[in-house]
């Protein structure tokens, strides 16, 4: 601010009104941050005389939140009400709010919600990757050799979704890629880069909001990876907090709990089902092979009906289930739902475990001859 401050000074010998109005905020605003993060460090602190150094609670006994307005939005989740969009004081690299947008029309509440569910889910994948995404749940998601190749088996999950959905990739996007995506309605697109051909391509296609995201640098932190390290969702009058479900599931943590035991490729089919099934809607049941969703069924309230609804979008979509992989973001409570995903062609299946009834669903397993894997984790998304 103090070129301009110097600037008018020189030109009017005094500082407007509005100028000086602007810099009154500026300063309380800083005042602010720096007393609310001392006053966050002393909230958190467990008082202990006896204690070496001071130890700190993750939740502080007051929070002062601090965010910075990017831009007001035209409404919010419906046209009735009104929003703005913030982003953290200090914002990890490569979230979605370090986007640069490209072209397109201005974004909507709904197209963050959505854009962003999309970018942290392709942003979870080191091979080339795309994530397709409608009402903040993926509709479709593939990993390919290139963009083109990942988004084509993208599309291919559900093209009737994916109609007006955000596609996201993890690749520069060339003018071929361009080509295949720009014959659907797209509300959003994001990538850490695209060609000169793959601009020229959207330039015919000026609605569509094309974001420029980088990919994070990578590291041993979360902060590195761009990721949050809480989550905090809004009810009546208050705040529920938690530390972000960054877990990351490692083939050594996998427990095979049937007599059949997985082959290779069914081991990379169950990881990838894993990673996908984390960020559907509870209940979430999610079919793949060959590094691609075949079918999802998402946010029912039965586990046995988004079992059954991701075996209808497969048969919509003319995909063959058999031999594939089934990730299921809970246990299965009964042997019903196991059933459903093995009668549509499911030969091997990812849980959590943890059920009551895990041992007859174990031996619903054997019985059916498929492989169960647990994986010791929940991945609840609500």
């Amino acid at each position: 601010q103090s070129p301009a401050v110097i600037d008018e000074l020189k030109a009017s010998g005094k500082l407007s009104n509005k100028t000086r109005f602007a810099l009154s905020v500026a300063a309380f605003n800083r005042i602010s941050n720096y007393d609310g993060a001392i006053s966050d460090y002393l909230s958190s602190i467990e008082f202990d005389e006896a204690a070496p150094m001071p130890k700190r609670s993750v939740y502080p006994a007051q929070t002062n939140g601090r965010f910075v307005k990017l831009q007001d939005l035209r409404y919010g989740e419906n046209p009735h009400q009104t929003a703005a969009f913030y982003r953290d004081l200090y914002p990890a690299p490569g979230s979605l709010v370090t986007a640069k947008q490209l072209q397109g029309k201005e974004l909507s509440y709904n197209n963050i919600a959505d854009a962003d569910a999309a970018w942290e889910c392709v942003k979870s994948f080191d091979a080339p990757a795309c994530v397709i995404v409608k009402h903040a749940n993926p509709c479709g998601v593939a990993v390919g050799k290139d963009a083109l190749e990942a988004y084509s088996k993208a599309f291919q999950t559900d093209p009737t979704s994916a109609f007006g959905g955000i596609i996201a990739l993890n690749r520069v996007l060339d003018g071929a890629g361009a080509q295949a995506i720009s014959k659907q309605f797209v509300e959003v697109l994001m990538a850490p880069g695209y060609t000169p051909e793959a601009l020229e391509v959207f330039k015919a296609k000026a609605n569509v909001r094309v974001l420029e995201i980088a990919l994070p640098p990578g590291g041993p932190t979360a902060w590195d990876k761009g990721l949050n390290l809480t989550d905090v969702k809004r009810i009546g009058s208050g705040l529920l907090m938690q530390s972000a479900d960054n877990h990351v599931l490692q083939r050594a943590d996998l427990k095979v709990v049937t007599k059949l035991q997985p082959t290779e490729q069914q081991l990379e089919d169950l990881l990838f089902a894993w990673k996908v099934a984390k960020y559907v809607k509870s209940n979430a049941i999610v079919f793949c092979k060959d590094g691609m969703t075949m079918g999802v069924g998402a946010g029912q309230m039965s586990r046995l009906d988004s079992a059954r609804i991701a075996s209808i979008k497969a048969s919509h979509a003319k995909l063959s289930l058999q031999g594939t992989a089934v990730a299921s973001d809970a246990f299965f409570p009964f042997r019903d739902g196991l059933d459903v995903v093995v009668d549509a062609g499911a030969s091997c299946v990812i849980q959590p475990g943890g059920s009551m009834r895990d041992q007859e669903v174990i031996d619903a397993a054997d019985e059916r001859g498929v492989v169960m894997v647990y994986s010791g984790v929940r991945h609840f998304r609500h």
